[in-house]
């Protein structure tokens, strides 16, 4: 079997500071030729390290060329059916992305998600979630939090408020020639670029942590495992995870974590609130 993308990239991110900001924890790992995923610096500027709108133009860059490309991203790409309820809103997701966005303008110069929690930009408080509401696939994943759940040591909350600005960004910029996983479909047409979702505990541990700091090993093993999954054969399944007709619908505006199985694992619970039926019945009663 042919490899689908020629380059994986893993990013493991940061909702530190402002998006300009140059953040010590935003790392970036590409691979492609042997597949051995080396570290992307910043372009060249005063900053040593990777801010999150450098980031966002440098993918619009390399998603822009006619190279097949896979990247991962460590931060959550959308909200828990249970917020677009609560919202009233529309469980469609390119909707979501610009609500979220003119609520939490995290994308603009000198705004801290922090600034937005406090209500000193944006209108955070019309949309703000609850650290109960979890998606299902971070149910089906076991350890991951709700990205409602701020202030915690392995928190996701800020960093997915911080960076799906940028997804909207990058799919202004590129419409249709990179394909958001699940959002435009499980499946990833023929030789389009691809960005997902990733978790990088559910990896890192498979790879070897050499002399790379905890966020550089982060990146590096999303890389590796795109890599790596697409060249064995296994990332096809994984695109395709084993989920009912209603729990697709719940992923296709909730996302989904790109390695995260469709079953749920043997003596894991599940909050009643969010199972298949009960959410899919969500999903239709708000088109």
């Amino acid at each position: 079997m042919s490899p689908t993308f020629a380059r994986t990239i893993g990013i493991d991110y940061s909702g530190a500071e402002t998006p300009t900001a140059s953040l010590k924890g935003l790392r970036v790992y590409l691979a492609e030729g042997d597949g051995h995923p080396v570290e992307v610096p910043p372009p060249p500027s005063p900053r040593k390290y990777w801010s999150r709108k450098a980031i966002a133009q440098w993918l619009v860059e390399r998603l822009g060329e006619d190279v097949p490309t896979l990247v991962g991203i460590d931060h959550g790409f959308s909200f828990p059916l249970r917020y677009f309820e609560f919202y009233g809103l529309l469980p469609d997701w390119p909707t979501f992305l610009d609500d979220l966005q003119r609520h939490w303008p995290t994308d603009e110069d000198y705004t801290y998600v922090d600034f937005v929690r406090d209500g000193t930009a944006g209108n955070g408080a019309a949309r703000a979630g609850d650290a109960r509401w979890r998606r299902l696939t971070e149910e089906r994943a076991g350890g991951a939090k709700s990205v409602f759940h701020f202030d915690v040591q392995g928190q996701v909350a800020k960093s997915t408020h911080a960076g799906i600005p940028w997804l909207r960004f990058i799919r202004r910029e590129l419409s249709d020639r990179v394909h958001f996983w699940p959002f435009d479909g499980w499946n990833i047409p023929a030789s389009r670029s691809a960005i997902a979702e990733v978790y990088p505990a559910l990896w890192s541990r498979g790879f070897a942590r050499e002399d790379r700091t905890g966020d550089q090993h982060d990146a590096f093993s999303i890389a590796a495992w795109l890599w790596r999954a697409d060249r064995n054969g296994s990332l096809a399944a994984f695109l395709n995870p084993d989920l009912s007709p209603a729990e697709r619908a719940v992923a296709q505006v909730e996302g989904w974590i790109l390695g995260v199985p469709g079953l749920i694992r043997s003596g894991e619970g599940r909050d009643a609130s969010a199972t298949p039926n009960a959410c899919a019945s969500n999903v239709f009663r708000l088109h």
